[in-house]
Formats: C-alpha cells, sequence, structure tokens
C-alpha cells in the first residue's frame, strides 16, 4: 500500500506516532515512490523456495553478506531448502557474517528449544558457515545492557546487516517487539505478551516452560538493514499481514512499521493473504 501524507499527518497529530517514525517517514517519501513487494504464493513449500531464492541470491551476488536470520516453524522450510543448495550446488557460505534476530532470556543455549540450538540444528551445523561469523544473544547473560550494546556494536562493526529475514507473530510482533513496544528501540530485553508465551508453548512440554523474556534486536535495528524480507503463512497470520501491507503504522501494530522501510518484500501463502484488499 502505498503511503500517505495526510494518513501520517493525523497519526502525528494524535500522538499514535512518534518522532522517528515521522522523521523516517519524511525520508523515504524523498527516496522513493514505489510500494511494498508483495508475493502471495499457493503454500508454505512455495513461500520457502521463493524465500531461499532471495537469500541465496544475495550470498552469490555478495559472497561477505550479512544476514539477519529469525527462528520458528516459519523460516524452516527455507533453511532446510539452502541446506540442499549448499550440498547440491555448492552455496558458500563462507565469508558470510549472521545475527540472530532474538534469543529466550535465562534459556541455556544448549536447550532445545532456544534459538542457539535451533540454529545450529536447522543451518549452522550443515553449511561451512564459520563459528567465529555467527552472532547470538546471550540469553543467560548476567548483564543485560552490556550483551545488547555489544550486539549493537558488532552490527555497527560488520557495516549493518544487509538482509534481514523476518516472521511475524499473530498479535503483529516481529522479532520479539510486542504492541505498543517503541518504534526507535535497539536490542533490548522485553516482557512477552501471554498471546505471545502462548503461541511458543506448542515448542514446549507446557506453558510453564516457556520463558517470559527474551532479548531481541530492537524495531529501530531492524530498520536499518537494507533489505527486508518477511515471510508468513497460515490464516491465523491474516490479520498481521493486512496490517503489514494495508494498516495504519503504530506501536499498537510493530510490523505496520515495515512499510516504512525503502526495500521491504513480504511473502505469504493464500491464507496469509486472504484479508489484503488489493484494490
Amino acid at each position: 500500500m502505498k503511503l500517505s501524507v495526510v494518513d501520517l499527518n493525523i497519526y502525528a497529530n494524535t500522538d499514535k506516532i512518534n518522532e522517528y517514525v515521522f522523521k523516517t517517514f519524511i525520508r523515504i517519501l524523498l527516496t522513493r515512490g514505489d510500494y511494498v513487494k508483495l508475493i502471495i504464493v499457493d503454500n508454505y513449500e512455495f513461500m520457502s523456495k521463493k524465500a531461499a531464492q532471495i537469500l541465496s541470491s544475495q550470498i552469490i551476488l555478495k559472497p561477505n553478506s550479512v544476514l539477519g536470520l529469525a527462528t520458528g516453524s516459519t523460516p524452516e522450510g527455507m533453511y532446510e531448502i539452502l541446506v540442499k543448495m549448499y550440498q547440491e550446488e555448492g552455496l558458500d557460505f563462507s565469508n558470510i557474517t549472521t545475527f540472530n534476530l532474538d534469543e529466550y532470556y535465562m534459556i541455556n543455549p544448549n536447550n532445545k528449544q532456544s534459538y542457539n540450538y535451533f540454529m545450529h540444528e536447522k543451518l549452522f551445523n550443515s553449511v561451512n558457515v564459520l563459528p567465529e561469523n555467527i552472532n547470538m544473544l546471550n540469553g543467560m547473560t548476567n548483564n543485560i545492557e552490556h550483551e545488547c550494546k555489544s550486539y549493537e556494536e558488532k552490527i555497527s562493526k560488520c557495516g549493518g546487516i544487509d538482509l534481514q529475514v523476518l516472521g511475524v507473530g499473530k498479535n503483529g510482533h516481529i522479532g520479539f517487539n510486542e504492541p505498543d513496544f517503541k518504534f526507535e528501540a535497539i536490542t533490548h530485553l522485553v516482557e512477552l505478551d501471554e498471546e505471545t508465551i502462548e503461541a511458543n508453548s506448542r515448542f514446549f512440554n507446557n506453558k510453564e516452560e516457556v520463558p517470559t523474556k527474551a532479548l531481541s534486536m530492537g524495531m529501530k535495528t531492524i530498520m536499518n538493514s537494507r533489505k527486508i524480507i518477511l515471510l508468513a503463512n497460515g490464516e491465523e497470520k491474516a490479520e498481521a499481514i493486512k496490517q503489514a501491507v494495508q494498516g495504519s503504522i503504530m506501536p499498537e501494530t510493530p510490523v505496520s512499521i515495515l512499510q516504512l522501510h525503502p526495500d521491504v518484500t513480504i511473502i505469504v501463502d493464500k491464507e496469509a493473504a486472504k484479508l489484503i484488499n488489493e484494490k
């Protein structure tokens, strides 16, 4: 959906959009006139293939790319295809640097539900990415402020993130940036919403085992990425995708801020796209 100056002024006047977002909008307004790129595919398999094609193209065109990676069931198929590309086509990860979006707080990296464990199982252990080029947030840190600041410094030292992969929660969160969180936030500690805890409980033995806090890249960190691809599948993500493409830009729906980014591709299956009005 193309952005509207009138709409953004309305949000600014009603304090529903903060200074960072408004300044970002003005920057985008002056430098672009295009639309969020929306790709609708038939099913999860095709979504995963399309995402893998984009990532592999990034790696081929810029072998020393800095990739921002996401976890969870949504990108799992994409990682499986990338592993096959490495094994069968020689896709080379040896000069790639990675930064993960988030990690549960107070969960051991060897725990099977940690995102550190997930990434090694689904991708890192099966391709030739160098261990020293893998960057993960330490969920067991005893100094949150230092961990978050250090992560931001590492991203900056690498020249920023070239391509960031995102999923989206039912409530519109990206990374672990829950509704109402400040758009200008950088890497930080997050209190997880009850809806997020409930959704993630399917990966644990019971809801009580799900961590209630997490470390996450902030919205500003995500928006500073040069390119973003967001993946979503299933009817339960339809409302979040509608907000991402056509919703008002406000902290209550974090994913909506992606409308302000100059290079976003949203890849969804038909079920996740069912509420989008294409008129």
